[in-house]
């Protein structure tokens, strides 16, 4: 598999480390960018505040988002990422520890393209890692212009 851009959007550290080696340990070698708020996100995503100057035609190839954030809630940064016309057409994934129906309805209303619920065990969280990189690393075909 190429080298890949994710954008991990995650403001618990134990579940951003749980992540991070649940995708090395399943040789996903793709770039890692990790943010922990949903300002910061915006600000990544669009080349603001601490992020000025980072070229933002630079995308992510895949974007894995929580839920509850600080500052912004990852629903209204999907919408901001819809919004515009540079990031509307990035796979968003939802990992989230909800299952509540009220959140699965309103990430997909603004455009998730998928939602998980973040498995606690680490060996399911291993496999449901596995299976995002596969198909959404692997598989998954962007539009022209997304991939890196």
């Amino acid at each position: 598999m190429e080298k890949k851009l994710i954008l991990l959007i995650e403001d618990n550290p134990d579940d951003e480390l749980l992540a991070l080696r649940a995708l090395k340990k399943n040789n996903i070698t793709s770039n890692v960018v990790v943010v922990r708020d949903g300002l910061e996100a915006v600000n990544y995503l669009f080349a603001e505040g601490e992020y000025v100057g980072r070229d933002k035609n630079d995308i992510p190839d895949v974007i894995l988002l929580d839920l509850k954030l600080p500052k912004l809630d990852g629903v209204e940064v999907l919408k901001r990422i819809r919004e515009n016309d540079v990031t509307s057409m990035i796979p968003v994934v939802m990992l989230t520890s909800s299952n509540e129906e009220r959140d699965i309805m309103n990430a997909y209303k603004v455009g998730a393209n998928s939602f998980i619920c973040k498995p606690v065990d680490f060996e399911q969280f291993l496999e449901a890692t596995k299976q995002i990189g596969t198909y959404w690393l692997g598989l998954n075909v962007t539009p022209m212009g997304l991939s890196q």
